[in-house]
């Protein structure tokens, strides 16, 4: 399945930027970064159990947001990209890690 991962973080503080960064590098733990603060996620329902888990875990929920787009197993069909900054087909490009 894919879940699409968008996240806002308060940056008036050095806590902010190290939840910031904690966050994004969760993130890419289980995903590709489609523009800054947006992350494309193919997961299994576990995975997405221990990545959700994860991320409630970093930010803080009186400064930050997080949301998430459930797209399911058939989301080529519901996403339309355009632009320069071409995202990799997570099942058929090869990324090497």
């Amino acid at each position: 399945m894919l879940i699409l991962i968008t996240y806002d973080v308060n940056l008036t503080s050095e806590q902010g930027a190290k939840r910031l960064r904690h966050i994004s590098k969760t993130c890419l733990d289980y995903g590709v970064r489609v523009q800054y603060s947006v992350f494309e996620c193919e997961i299994t329902p576990a995975q997405w159990v221990e990545l959700k888990e994860a991320l409630l875990d970093i930010y803080d929920p009186d400064k930050d947001s997080l949301r998430f787009y459930h797209l399911g197993s058939k989301w080529q069909r519901k996403v339309e990209h355009y632009g320069a900054k071409e995202t990799p087909d997570m099942l058929r490009d090869t990324l090497i890690v």
